[in-house]
């Protein structure tokens, strides 16, 4: 079979990378500053010749957003045919929850960590709103499931910070004494409190590791 006999798509790679702000209380996402049209999109690159998904989606992030270090993960594939007006391009999502710490290097003049819960499709390029959406709906998922199970609290951590996290990532306040009941299996105590501000001192815990 030959396969030049048939049409093919450009193949892009774009990532949503997932992080709190600095009060621990809001989830945001990395975006990429464009000259044209849109002003802002996720980081993304065109395949190159020779080059894995995961080679390619590594390069977007070290030459669009300076960040180094972060391997994302696939989270699912666009290929609606009007989803690009340059052409017929399908997008392999990508994402990765990471600790604010590892935005740090980030090119701060071209970028910006933008709240999920104020993305205007208006200022964003293509269908990244949607890719965006399914990001958050799979950290939720994953986040149903366990205490923090992606990193984005320290490793030690007090409940309230775990509750503002969780809060977060669900895009709604959840409820403090439920929130405590189910993270009761998920959670120990590592037998230390700490002061925050001008706070009582507070009882720091840790992730159970899995059995």
């Amino acid at each position: 079979m030959q396969l030049d006999r048939y049409p093919r798509p450009s193949v892009a790679v774009d990532a949503a990378l997932l992080t709190l702000d600095d009060s621990g209380r809001e989830l945001q996402v990395l975006l990429v500053h464009r000259e044209a049209g849109p002003t802002w999109a996720l980081p993304g690159t065109f395949l190159h010749q020779g080059e894995t998904l995961a080679d390619a989606v590594r390069r977007a992030l070290r030459v669009k957003t300076g960040v180094e270090g972060v391997r994302p993960r696939q989270l699912h594939v666009f290929d609606a045919l009007d989803r690009d007006d340059r052409g017929w391009v399908l997008s392999v999502a990508h994402v990765a929850v990471v600790h604010r710490e590892e935005l740090a290097g980030r090119l701060a003049e071209t970028t910006r960590l933008a709240p999920v819960a104020a993305i205007d499709p208006r200022e964003m390029a293509w269908d990244h709103p949607e890719i965006i959406g399914r990001a958050v709906d799979d950290l939720r998922a994953r986040y149903a499931k366990g205490a923090d199970p992606d990193g984005l609290l320290d490793d030690t951590f007090t409940m309230l910070e775990l509750l503002n996290a969780h809060s977060a990532v669900a895009g709604k306040r959840l409820q403090r004494d439920s929130f405590r009941r189910a993270m009761r299996d998920h959670v120990e105590s590592v037998n230390e409190s700490v002061t925050r501000g001008r706070g009582r001192p507070a009882e720091l815990f840790r992730r159970k590791l899995p059995h």
